[in-house]
């Protein structure tokens, strides 16, 4: 079993909010991720909702900003929220690469939620991995989650992953749902200036971690649901959210989007409507 260091915890709306640190086989560094406990925790193995965040978070951003415990306590839901990438020093005593310029969209608080396979990203940047794979068998051995009874959320590049990780899990997740989503990826300058650098030049590659080419592909879920600030400043630039409508269209997925007129890319957006997607995620899990 992982052993899990204990960073913080604290009482918060009748449940717990933790913070975990342990030491990553994937991604070969120190990892760092949340959770909220619900009171009914403490009786009970409850459904989980993952949460994955955006460009520049750690773990704690949402948790701390969202607002979001006080509904998943009243609904039962535990809420697990991960880093966004591998951070330095490895295992091996190494720096973890970054960004050579220190830009936001790529490197540190980056990762994409994908296996990188080029050099030298290729030996840290495993958050897919990690997430599909390493973290859920910690949660399952440390914490009472029920994961019969699971879904999956994002914001922004956080959308794209709770998306693309979604649609290739579909008897995993009960429910999929994204703020601001990053939804084609491929098609963007974020998606592309990260993908080309993880994944390589072969734009055939990168479909797998496309939410727009995985429908267009074949990939389903039973229904998608995306929140969309009608005054994000990176909508018709960086999120396309069109590409991904279309594609659901033409494929027959059932795809809801809500544009909300005002709202912006931030968190006081996801703070808005967090608990509409709560709910609704606690509709198909229990």
């Amino acid at each position: 079993m992982t052993d899990l260091d204990l960073i913080s915890e604290a009482r918060c709306f009748g449940g717990r909010q933790i913070t975990w640190r342990h030491t990553s086989e994937e991604t070969g560094t120190p990892m760092r991720f949340a959770v909220f406990l619900p009171p009914q925790a403490e009786h009970q193995a409850v459904p989980v909702v993952w949460w994955l965040s955006g460009l520049t978070c750690t773990e704690d951003n949402f948790a701390q900003k969202a607002g979001a415990q006080r509904v998943a306590a009243e609904l039962g839901l535990m809420l697990v929220m991960p880093d966004t990438s591998p951070r330095g020093p490895a295992l091996n005593g190494d720096a973890v690469p970054d960004d050579p310029d220190k830009a936001f969209d790529f490197g540190l608080g980056a990762g994409f939620y994908l296996d990188a396979t080029e050099a030298p990203w290729s030996a840290h940047y495993r958050m897919y991995s990690y997430i599909t794979g390493e973290l859920p068998r910690i949660i399952a051995a440390h914490t009472p989650a029920d994961l019969t009874r699971q879904s999956i959320a994002g914001h922004s590049m956080g959308g794209h992953g709770a998306l693309t990780i979604g649609l290739k899990h579909p008897g995993r997740f009960r429910a999929i749902s994204a703020f601001a989503p990053i939804a084609a990826p491929s098609q963007g300058p974020w998606g592309r200036k990260a993908f080309s650098r993880y994944l390589g030049p072969d734009e055939a590659a990168w479909r797998a971690y496309d939410a727009t080419a995985l429908v267009e592909d074949g990939a389903r879920a039973p229904e998608l649901l995306i929140d969309q600030g009608a005054a994000d400043p990176w909508l018709a630039k960086e999120l396309l959210t069109e590409k991904l409508e279309t594609a659901c269209a033409g494929a027959g997925q059932p795809l809801t989007v809500r544009r909300r007129d005002g709202y912006d890319h931030g968190f006081f957006f996801i703070a808005s409507f967090i608990e509409d997607h709560l709910r609704w995620h606690a509709e198909r899990l229990y």
